[in-house]
Parts: C-alpha cells; sequence; structure tokens
C-alpha cells in the first residue's frame, strides 16, 4: 500500500512540480494539492487524510505555521515535512515547534526530498544537515533527574535556551536579558559545547527532548 502525500503550496507550478516528482517514487502517492491550510483543512473534513503534509510556509489566508500547528492539536499521526525558500533559523525552529517533524529547503535535490519522505516514514522525522543529525539521541530523557545540572548549565545560560525557543532574534534576547550581543554570543557557544549541536534549531529541539522547555 503506498504512503499517501497531500501538497500545500500556494504556488500552483511548485506544486505540480512536486507533484509530478513525487508520483515517480513507487511508493508514494499525491492524492491532492492544495493553495492553503484552509483548503487541506476542508479535505481532511472530508475523510481525505494524508500519511504526510508537504507544507509549505508562507501562504496566504492560513500560513505553514498555523497550518503545523492545527495538524499537530488534531491529527498527530499525520507526518510534517516543512518545504520553504525561507531557511532562517527562525522560522525553521517555528515550524518544529508547531509541529513539523522535519525540513527541506525548496532548492534541495530529489534525492534529498526521497531520503526525508523515507526517513519519515521508517523513523517519524527527517532532520537535514542544517537541522543537524545530532537531535535525536537514544538517551531516555526520563533518566536525567536535572539536566540542566546534568549539561552543567548556569541560570543565565538556562535563561538564555529559554529565550531562544522563542521566535525573538539574538539581538532582542540580549535586550531581554539586559547584556550586550556579544555577550549573547558567548552564551551561545557555551550552551552549544555542553548540549553538543551546532545549530540553534539543534538547540531548540536538544532543550524540547530533555524537557529544559515545555511545548
Amino acid at each position: 500500500m503506498k504512503t499517501s502525500i497531500a501538497i500545500v503550496d500556494d504556488h500552483e507550478l511548485m506544486a505540480k512540480a512536486l507533484s509530478g516528482l513525487v508520483q515517480k517514487y513507487e511508493e508514494y502517492e499525491v492524492i491532492y494539492e492544495v493553495g492553503n491550510g484552509k483548503e487541506l483543512i476542508k479535505y481532511i473534513q472530508l475523510n481525505r487524510m494524508p500519511d504526510i503534509v508537504l507544507l509549505d510556509i508562507n501562504m496566504p489566508e492560513m500560513n505553514g505555521y498555523e497550518t503545523a500547528l492545527w495538524l499537530k492539536n488534531n491529527y498527530p499521526k499525520i507526518r510534517i515535512l516543512a518545504l520553504s525558500m525561507n531557511d532562517k533559523e527562525e522560522a525553521i525552529v517555528e515550524m518544529l515547534r508547531n509541529g513539523a517533524h522535519g525540513y527541506l529547503p525548496k532548492g534541495c535535490k530529489p534525492y534529498e526530498l526521497k531520503m526525508a519522505l523515507d526517513s519519515l516514514v521508517t523513523k517519524g522525522y527527517y532532520y537535514s544537515e542544517f537541522v543537524t543529525g545530532k537531535l535525536v539521541k537514544s538517551l531516555n530523557p526520563d533518566t536525567i533527574l536535572n539536566p540542566v545540572e546534568a549539561l552543567n548549565l548556569n541560570d543565565r545560560e538556562t535563561e538564555f535556551i529559554k529565550l531562544a525557543c522563542s521566535d525573538l532574534t539574538y539581538v532582542e534576547i540580549a535586550d531581554k536579558m539586559c547584556v550586550s550581543p556579544r555577550t549573547i554570543d558567548g552564551y551561545r557557544e557555551s550552551v552549544f559545547q555542553k548540549m553538543n549541536v551546532k545549530s540553534r534549531v539543534g538547540m531548540v529541539i536538544e532543550a524540547i527532548r530533555l524537557k529544559i522547555v515545555e511545548l
């Protein structure tokens, strides 16, 4: 039985190109293409529920952030792969916080899309090299009594992590913490080293996994 896919993208040409590419993969089938989240909801409410949603971020009426959050709250079993031209860390963090199971830039190679789909089916998630491969580990967070203590994070580093899990920029975080951007750079480098991650996205997902922050 093929894995069903819905494409949500307001650029019709892009949606058609994606659909044509996916249809070449024997294990997958595109059951419909829609232009925004509201249209997707209508199809799902008509009992046309896909296994995977390829979701654009910037769309009219109901964008990718809102759509991902709705799916997370109402149909958590549907896997969401965000596809966007927006590669800013803040946008990716927000999509992952809202329930996306992976992210790909629209400029990715066809083989990476196939790899992402396969990973969603077999593992339930896909993180490209941008969304570092060190995000999901076998360690059970329940075995850590105090992850902050275990990672040797001080109070200011912990505060920085929690603020970084929002859509604030690093400059805005500096204002919130009443320190200079250079001090924030120091917190970031220290936290990255202690958490063994290489990006803000990796830090956020690791913080969620270890329950340093709650969604």
